[in-house]
């Protein structure tokens, strides 16, 4: 992974030898600039964001300003603002707006910066409703079985015969981020990112929920063949979204904060 060092720019403070996670910069000496083996360089960025001039240049498209600091009150707020909307309108959200947020979650954490997910937005209403009929014929089949759910799944089933859509709530839309079959922290990436889709959603006016019994039902071989991922990926989670019909207007409370504290410091 190639990163371009502005010897004019770089003043030798060294800050990027000091956040490279993997220790492979060597510190500036004599005025030189840092060293960097771009064959071992897993390309996560630590350097080119923590470098006070932007002396070091990794995308090719060019430098992007970070942000140091938002109130935290305002973002305080805004995040507890966040609610699952299971209510929609049938308006459909634009593939930009779509896009727009996708691009924000791009910059998730992963692990190792293997940044392994991929995206299948179903934006389809129609196809929407074929992946909730096909969780429920999931769900059909675990009656009388020792799964879990077994015991609370004939609510859901009956009330799809009587035309409720208790699995995708009628949503217009939903987003399956999928990633390499059996790579170990790949799932954990996936959840990373489609919590950076929950957190920025509200902001370009989407409402989002977890689509649980999707997720549960990931295995369903009917539910894989419909969604086609290519060979070797599997589906790592759901997300239902759209525009909501409602709009949280208030922040409802929760359960008191519970800390353990070790090795304190006074």
């Amino acid at each position: 992974m190639t990163v371009n060092i502005d010897e004019e720019a770089c003043t030798g403070c060294g800050v990027c030898a000091e956040v490279c996670i993997q220790g492979l910069i060597a510190p500036p000496e004599g005025g030189t600039p840092p060293r960097i083996p771009d064959e071992e360089c897993i390309g996560c960025g630590q350097c080119e964001a923590f470098c006070p001039t932007g002396a070091l240049v990794r995308r090719p498209d060019g430098m992007e300003r970070a942000v140091p600091a938002i109130d935290p009150a305002v973002l305080g707020q805004y995040m507890k603002s966040r609610r699952s909307v299971r209510q929609y309108l049938p308006e459909p959200v634009p593939r930009e707006t779509i896009e727009a947020v996708l691009e924000i979650a791009r910059y998730a954490a992963s692990a190792g910066n293997g940044q392994p997910v991929e995206w299948l937005v179903i934006h389809d209403p129609g196809q929407v409703r074929t992946v909730a009929g096909l969780v429920v014929d999931w769900m059909r089949g675990l009656a009388g079985s020792d799964h879990p759910m077994s015991a609370y799944v004939p609510h859901l089933v009956a009330a799809w015969d009587d035309g409720v859509d208790m699995i995708c709530r009628g949503a217009p839309h939903l987003l399956v981020p999928h990633v390499p079959e059996g790579n170990p922290m790949a799932s954990t990436d996936a959840i990373i990112a489609l919590t950076h889709v929950d957190v920025a959603a509200p902001a370009f006016g989407l409402g989002t929920c977890w689509a649980g019994f999707v997720a549960m039902s990931r295995e369903y071989a009917p539910l894989r063949e419909f969604y086609g991922l290519p060979e070797g990926r599997v589906p790592a989670y759901a997300m239902m979204f759209g525009y909501p019909r409602y709009r949280p207007q208030q922040v409802p409370g929760r359960k008191p904060l519970r800390v353990t504290w070790r090795g304190e410091r006074r």
